[in-house]
């Protein structure tokens, strides 16, 4: 497999510092993993992870952090995304990602629609339910998203995409070669195609929240995602997670029209064709 050629020069950081492991003592005066978060707390006692090694990614919405895997998962690392707190987080107008999405309990309802102190941590913990659910479903359904592995309050545990010293890039920050550019944007249409077959939009689709790692795409960020059937922007945002990737790999000189494609899928979704 050709080599990456990353836009950001990671060989310069200083792994010994950026990379540093978190530990604190516990009464017996024995290290334990997982000072300062408390997040995370139910994976570790669960066994699924015993370190946080760094951090991946800090945005509006959530930091991501490598951790190193408990025997529990069979794997040598594992990806925690802890959600920031309402009074610390700003998703990106998700009143149009909320439309058809229902609420039954009537007192979670209304505190929802007033942003009461209670309305805006329900509101959080059904957006962090949403993600979990969607990757469960999909993941199921055969498309290419770390596979989740365990839900908390605050937080989410599911597959690392990189090595113990640096993540998966994304892919806004590799240079695709150009034998690998129409095969992977072919690859990634049908992962649209696939979650649309099972009722999902990803809703905010870019290069970046796709994942480079060894030769393969995986995405990311779900906790958006809406259900055709039910919310009225969904072609529109069909529309534009397409068109976000074409203009991508336009720059590869691979020229597909956005209209046309999510037309198609928008037709062959409402005639069951998919």
């Amino acid at each position: 497999m050709a080599s990456k050629k990353l836009k950001l020069d990671l060989e310069d950081l200083d792994y010994e510092t950026k990379f540093s492991k978190h530990r604190f003592q516990n009464d017996e005066d024995e290290e334990v993993a997982g000072f300062g978060y408390p997040e995370l707390e139910t994976f570790f006692a669960e066994g699924l992870i015993t370190e946080v090694l760094y951090e991946v990614k800090s945005g509006k919405e959530a930091t991501v952090y490598c951790c190193r895997a408990g025997s529990a998962l069979g794997v040598e690392l594992a990806a925690a995304k802890i959600y920031r707190h309402q009074q610390h987080r700003n998703f990106k107008n998700d009143t149009i990602y909320q439309e058809g999405r229902v609420i039954l309990n009537q007192r979670t309802l209304r505190a929802v629609k007033n942003k009461t102190g209670f309305g805006r941590e329900a509101h959080l913990g059904m957006w962090i339910g949403y993600e979990f659910e969607h990757l469960k479903q999909l993941y199921a359904a055969g498309a290419a998203i770390p596979k989740p592995y365990r839900q908390a309050d605050s937080a989410i545990l599911m597959e690392y995409l990189g090595d113990a010293r640096h993540a998966a890039p994304i892919l806004h920050n590799v240079e695709l070669e150009p034998e690998e550019a129409r095969p992977l944007f072919e690859f990634v249409m049908n992962n649209i195609e696939l979650w649309l077959k099972h009722n999902l939009i990803h809703a905010d689709l870019s290069p970046f929240n796709v994942l480079y790692w060894e030769g393969k795409l995986r995405v990311i960020d779900f906790p958006q995602a809406v259900d055709p059937r039910f919310n009225p922007n969904a072609y529109d945002l069909l529309e534009r997670d397409i068109s976000n990737l074409c203009r991508y790999w336009s720059r590869y000189g691979v020229q597909a029209d956005p209209e046309r494609i999510a037309k198609n899928l928008w037709r062959r979704f409402q005639n069951s064709q998919l």
